[in-house]
């Protein structure tokens, strides 16, 4: 739960130049499409330690604010992963949000190897994102 209301969560999601802020993995924001986040729209990332780091692009599928992202995470040559980003009211009180990350491996050599230890590693990672991206919202609402 994030101490803030959906749109101002939302704002965060929809600004793509803050996701090496939140997003643990990405190293480095390149470039963000001026449309961010309309459908086909993309966010140019690197994510990975360097000198490791691979460079590739995030496109929006699905964009229903202040509730739904959903984006094509590119992370090629390792594959690429579906994120939804689910944003709901909490009952009783509107200044604050229940956020789900849903991620699956959609395609490459990621989408084979599904074992309980990468899950436990996801998990975590996910957590993580969500604390950060916790920080940042509830900062903006400090800023107001």
């Amino acid at each position: 739960m994030i101490d803030a209301p959906p749109q101002q969560v939302f704002d965060v999601l929809a600004d793509g130049w803050t996701y090496s802020d939140w997003v643990v993995g990405t190293a480095h924001v390149r470039d963000v499409d001026d449309e961010w986040p309309k459908v086909g729209s993309q966010l140019h990332h690197r994510a990975g330690p360097w000198p490791l780091s691979l460079q590739d692009a995030s496109t929006v599928l699905l964009c229903e604010p202040p509730h739904r992202l959903v984006l094509r995470a590119g992370l090629w040559p390792a594959g690429e992963a579906i994120v939804t980003f689910t944003l709901d009211p909490v009952d009783g009180n509107p200044n604050a949000t229940r956020v789900r990350i849903g991620e699956d491996f959609a395609a490459g050599p990621l989408r084979w190897v599904r074992t309980k230890l990468n899950d436990l590693v996801l998990h975590l990672r996910n957590r993580e994102t969500l604390a950060r991206l916790s920080d940042i919202a509830t900062r903006r609402e400090d800023q107001r």
